[in-house]
């Protein structure tokens, strides 16, 4: 599943490591895979630069496998293949490549370990996201309640459909999560009601709030819920995995089911 949003700032990163954190904690074996080359999602699970040595840009080079460029997290069940800069070349590395567009997909073998694979996308829509969708069964946006970004879903929206046109026609949308949500405000909740309304069932039920417990976690180098298991951005990654699990197998496990966490990872 890429997690994929062209605009910034959106939650983007904050979603694929709470909800890979919170399907770990409901008993999956997850893999979140870092597209981005700025590299928050490692740092956001405590990966140190000192601890990427193979990363996602060797694997997508053919300089490793995947699996050697996967490393466990504090997190049980949850791997990464961490990011950092040197991704950024990749996209200019692999400009004359064949079927350069696909290098991710090539390693979907070394995928069929886990239960869950969440890639973390760039905040644009160049040749590491048009890999991560190829690569992708389905593509979960995390779209902020605000005017701009809706004027960025309908740019993605169109990439996906060329991307199903084009290279890959069983691609889905597997939904629409509204982020940093603020009830208080009637512009923010005009456009939750209007996004609901216009993608119906697409829209995810769960929201997740503003919350400053969510921005003060990566800081830490942990995951929400293992920074604060109980704040309120916690508590909505936690309803939006098993709202996810719901829509794939149709059952949620139920809370007493969420398998520990350890606090001091």
């Amino acid at each position: 599943m890429a997690v994929a949003n062209q605009k910034g700032g959106v939650g983007k990163t904050t979603t694929a490591i709470n909800l890979a954190t919170a399907l770990a904690a409901c008993g999956e074996r997850v893999l979140l895979i870092d597209l981005d080359p700025q590299g928050n999602a490692s740092t956001g699970l405590g990966i140190s630069n000192k601890q990427r040595g193979l990363t996602i840009y060797h694997a997508l080079l053919g300089q490793a496998t995947l699996a050697q460029a996967t490393q466990p997290t504090a997190v049980p069940g949850l791997h990464i293949s961490p990011s950092n800069p040197d991704l950024a070349a990749a996209e200019v590395e692999l400009i004359d490549q064949p079927q350069r567009e696909q290098r991710l997909a090539r390693l979907r073998g070394d995928m069929q370990n886990y239960q869950t694979v969440v890639i973390d996308c760039p905040p644009s829509l160049g040749l590491l996201t048009l890999n991560a969708l190829i690569a992708s069964d389905s593509v979960l946006i995390p779209l902020q309640a605000e005017f701009f970004a809706l004027e960025g879903l309908s740019q993605l929206l169109r990439t996906i459909e060329r991307v199903q046109k084009t290279y890959h026609p069983a691609l889905k949308l597997e939904g629409i999560v509204l982020t940093m949500l603020d009830r208080r405000n009637r512009i923010s909740m005009q456009i939750e009601q209007d996004v609901r309304q216009h993608f119906a069932d697409k829209v995810y039920s769960t929201s997740v709030p503003r919350n400053v417990r969510l921005s003060e976690a990566p800081s830490h180098g942990r995951p929400a819920l293992v920074y604060d298991v109980n704040c309120a951005g916690s508590q909505s990654y936690i309803q939006l995995a098993k709202e996810y699990l719901q829509r794939q197998r149709g059952q949620i496990p139920p809370s007493n089911n969420l398998l520990p966490i350890d606090k001091a990872a």
